[in-house]
């Protein structure tokens, strides 16, 4: 009865923990429509300033915590607000959530640079005093917790809906303009909610950092435990969110305890809190659609047939030299490169096309891989095979969730991340004891590719393949669904289109080719295991992704190339990946309002060389044989251009130049 007693104590104490940062959570969501993904990263980081005061700097206690939750959080808060989110809340979902995602991986690599990895050590409040309740003892630390959790969520329920600023709060979000015409202020209501928000996500971590310790991933991750309280109160209700935040930390207490320490049972301890978060999002209710919103993404353009089969061919053609000339480890690299450009172009599918966001795709990737090392069978119906059974795992995340969208589908596939990381990946019948398997090299209609060049050659023709592919879907008509699909919800289903599994077939296709992506990698490596896909480096590709541009093939090569590189640079200075990690975050929170990324900037760069600079250069070049002729042709009254006047009846639009924001005006191409 005593350990029954203990292990209920414990549990309501982490409970109590989650409760204050999903309130936080919840306040911000509710006030600004904005999903903070990167939570648990703010309560992290706060965590380590709190330990910077208290113990390097050696400020008394009570100081440091007033310092952090007074001053610090919310400062960070109120710069949030002003210069990161501002609007966001109107924005198309996946720009939010990438937004707080670059801000998640943004401050990890923060943390692991100015405070470099190391055994530190924060004490409880008030350690030498406890209570005796029965045979156990409830240490002062752990009451403060709970009753801090309580005091929290009096104090956000009565600010919310028993005060004026409470009252301005809400209708910021429902009528920001009406709230104006009253003499509110919007923008610093949304301060005042992001700057309580991150205070709470900050007095969380300071609550647990004695129990965790000072990790930058254990602290951070824990907020997954805080999106189940969250969803379970539907964004929006503190009650229920303070009940679902105590009734997951009783059932995580309990699973550690009386599950049994061996088989798959013992793997579900480590993933309560996303079995939870899971089960809460399949039973919320549907989603309603957005609408009054017409506005959507511009898309980067779409390249010629012409210049699309050019483009692969050139890139093929530089492979295969590096295939000739490199070394064994380079060469490893560009079939690193390669993977990761394949898992890219299933993003640009799912979200520079179809407007979703997956923070599973690496574990997709895995899976392909299992299936190639567990089939056996390494030739195309093996690699075919693989990615079909990734596909179909992917139509299953989807299938539970079939009535939801934007950010109930995008926090499934976390997830459903941690799930297969901690309970599939790491048990003996996936990987085996050793975690570890064997894969072998493709052969292609009974030849095998024994030579790590000639394999990197046929990973890139694959790459290629895939490339082409998405491009023909896109110029189709189930691309042009997928566009309008992603830019207005409301106007297709008035029309009568049904979303729901054409989105369950595009996360099959897209989790179909991260499949083949991680097949073909289990042949390059030779061995793969548990380590190679796991869940949390599906964010820093999914930031890559839109840095370099999740709406085009260029972005997503170039994308996989820096992913690649990551590991390379910062091989030799830990503290660099650290500052990498920081620069890829926070460069992902500047371009996530524009998915088209750095790869527009090379388009938009061609283009004006193209049209500005070519010209300039063949005017200096003397008249060709013919040339003279041609320009004499246009006659005495043609334009001084260049151009050449043409009937309106000969003109058409040219569907493949794209229209830009805030200019009116129509591309046109002669017939003749």
């Amino acid at each position: 009865m005593s350990s029954f007693i203990s292990f209920t104590i414990f549990g309501l104490v982490s409970g109590a923990a989650y409760a204050i940062a999903a309130s936080g959570l919840v306040l911000t969501y509710t006030t600004t429509r904005v999903f903070n993904i990167a939570h648990g990263a703010f309560g992290m980081v706060l965590a380590f300033v709190f330990w910077d005061f208290s113990e390097r700097q050696g400020l008394p206690l009570w100081f440091s915590l007033v310092l952090v939750l007074l001053v610090v959080a919310p400062a960070a808060g109120w710069f949030v607000s002003r210069f990161v989110t501002k609007g966001l809340g109107e924005a198309p979902v996946s720009s939010s959530l990438v937004v707080t995602v670059g801000l998640f991986v943004g401050l990890i690599g923060l943390a692991q640079q100015i405070w470099p990895p190391e055994a530190r050590f924060v004490p409880p409040f008030f350690p030498e005093t406890s209570f005796q309740l029965g045979d156990t003892f409830v240490t002062a630390h752990q009451l403060i917790t709970i009753l801090s959790s309580i005091v929290v969520a009096v104090l956000l329920y009565l600010l919310l809906n028993r005060t004026r600023i409470g009252t301005a709060m809400r209708a910021s979000v429902d009528n920001p303009e009406l709230l104006k015409l009253f003499g509110g202020k919007p923008e610093q209501v949304a301060s005042l909610s992001w700057a309580i928000g991150i205070s709470l996500a900050a007095l969380g971590g300071v609550l647990l950092v004695s129990v965790v310790g000072l990790d930058y991933y254990a602290l951070t991750l824990l907020v997954i435990n805080a999106y189940a309280a969250a969803m379970l109160g539907r964004l929006k209700s503190l009650p229920l969110t303070f009940v679902g935040a105590m009734g997951l930390g009783l059932l995580t207490s309990y699973a550690s305890a009386y599950l049994p320490t061996e088989g798959l049972l013992n793997s579900v301890r480590n993933v309560v809190p996303a079995l939870f978060l899971f089960a809460v999002i399949i039973i919320l209710p549907q989603a309603q659609l957005r609408i009054g919103q017409v506005k959507g993404i511009v898309s980067a353009p779409l390249p010629s047939l012409g210049k699309s089969v050019g483009w692969g061919l050139a890139l093929l053609a530089f492979v295969g030299l590096l295939a000739g000339s490199a070394s064994q480890a380079n060469l490893l690299l560009v079939g690193t490169a390669a993977t990761y450009a394949i898992v890219m172009l299933s993003l640009v599918l799912l979200t520079g096309y179809g407007g979703h966001v997956s923070l599973a795709q690496l574990t997709f990737a895995g899976v392909g891989a299992l299936a190639y090392a567990k089939l056996d069978q390494p030739n195309l119906y093996g690699l075919v095979l693989s990615a079909l059974i990734a596909a179909a795992v992917g139509g299953l995340v989807a299938l539970p969730v079939l009535r939801l969208t934007g950010l109930y589908l995008a926090l499934s596939t976390l997830a459903f991340a941690t799930i297969m990381d901690k309970m599939i990946f790491q048990a003996d019948f996936a990987f085996g004891f050793n975690g570890t398997l064997p894969a072998g090299r493709l052969s292609i209609l009974g030849t095998a590719i024994n030579s790590t060049g000639g394999y990197v050659f046929a990973m890139s023709v694959f790459l290629v393949l895939v490339a082409w592919g998405l491009l023909l879907l896109r110029r189709g008509v189930l691309g042009r669904m997928l566009i309008a699909m992603r830019d207005s919800p409301a106007a297709c289903g008035t029309l009568g289109l049904d979303m729901r599994w054409f989105r369950v077939g595009l996360f099959g296709m897209s989790a179909g080719i991260a499949g083949l992506a991680g097949a073909l990698f289990a042949g390059l490596r030779g061995t793969i295991g548990s380590a190679d896909f796991q869940s949390f480096n599906s964010l820093p590709l999914l930031l890559l992704a839109v840095v370099f541009g999740v709406t085009s093939i260029t972005g997503a090569v170039l994308g996989g190339t820096g992913l690649m590189l990551l590991p390379v640079l910062s091989s030799g200075d830990p503290q660099l990946g650290g500052l990498l990690f920081a620069v890829i975050g926070f460069g992902a929170v500047f371009a996530g309002r524009d998915p088209n990324g750095l790869a527009n900037l090379i388009f938009r760069t061609g283009r004006l060389l193209e049209g500005r600079v070519a010209p300039q250069v063949l005017a200096r070049i003397p008249d060709l044989p013919g040339r003279g002729a041609r320009r004499r042709g246009r006659g005495a009254d043609a334009p001084g251009d260049g151009s050449v006047e043409v009937p309106l009846s000969q003109l058409t639009l040219d569907p493949n130049v794209p229209v830009e924001e805030k200019e009116v005006g129509a591309h046109v191409a002669s017939r003749g």
